[in-house]
């Protein structure tokens, strides 16, 4: 059985001039370990379907389960992390990453020492005791991944978390999220509207039409180890990803470069 599994799922808002598809017969099964980005244009319903998928707004057409149970709510078995970082500004580095940590009921030695550990693996030890104010906006995003990872969440949503960032902050986040993926062996569910970002990131990628989203194709990226952004392979796979995206939507869903 997979870890998650999309079935023909649709979610529909109610407006005042009638009703609004954001995304709809969405078919999707991930396996556990797996990196996912969903990549597609803006209003294409990505982060409305990771939304779903996280049990923040539920679909209002088909199911959407993990591990075998609908998914309803959500669980402190999968993170979200956002772009706005979500930062409490009063709280150092250190306190940040143990806040879920207090709602697990893990002594004060415990959340330090766990805490300390994360903030090592996203290269903040020598920032710990700083306020987000004092951080540059790649170091802030980089205490949000160590406050999620602390809690060892089975899943990590990620809702275009590099989006506000310069491109070289990004890149550099890229590869530590990428190494974290590894090191950790998380299933990490990643929206982006930047096709080189899921290119080298993602292991499959599900691209969405637009307005509303609909499953245009998923590709698997045979890329394996190390991704040079300059290779042959890498930019033969993102330029099939930029041809996809000037081709008419077809029936056919699995497209395998």
């Amino acid at each position: 059985m997979s870890l998650i599994e999309v079935k023909d799922a649709g979610k529909t808002f109610a407006r005042d001039e009638g009703t609004f598809t954001a995304f709809e017969h969405i078919d999707l099964s991930i396996e556990r370990g797996e990196f996912i980005c969903l990549l597609g244009p803006s209003g294409c319903g990505k982060s409305t379907l990771l939304n779903a998928m996280a049990g923040f707004d539920l679909v209002t057409s088909g199911s959407i389960e993990i591990d075998g149970k609908e998914v309803c709510e959500p669980s402190d078995r999968y993170v979200t992390i956002f772009q706005n970082y979500g930062l409490l500004p009063w709280r150092s580095v250190q306190k940040n990453v143990e806040l879920g940590l207090e709602q697990k009921g893990l002594s004060k030695a415990e959340r330090a020492a766990r805490a300390a550990q994360y903030i090592e693996l996203v290269g903040l030890t020598a920032h710990k005791d700083v306020h987000p104010r004092q951080l540059s906006g790649g170091m802030q995003q980089r205490v949000a991944i160590a406050r999620a990872l602390a809690v060892d969440p089975e899943i990590l949503f990620m809702d275009e978390p590099f989006g506000a960032l310069d491109a070289i902050t990004r890149m550099k986040l890229q590869d530590d999220i990428l190494r974290i993926s590894r090191e950790q062996q998380k299933t990490i569910i990643f929206v982006t509207h930047d096709i080189e970002e899921a290119v080298y990131l993602a292991d499959r990628i599900v691209i969405l039409t637009p307005n509303p989203g609909r499953l245009k194709c998923i590709c698997e990226v045979p890329l394996h180890g190390y991704r040079d952004r300059t290779s042959g392979d890498f930019l033969r796979v993102r330029d099939k990803i930029f041809e996809l995206f000037h081709m008419k939507a077809e029936n056919r869903i699995e497209y395998f470069i």
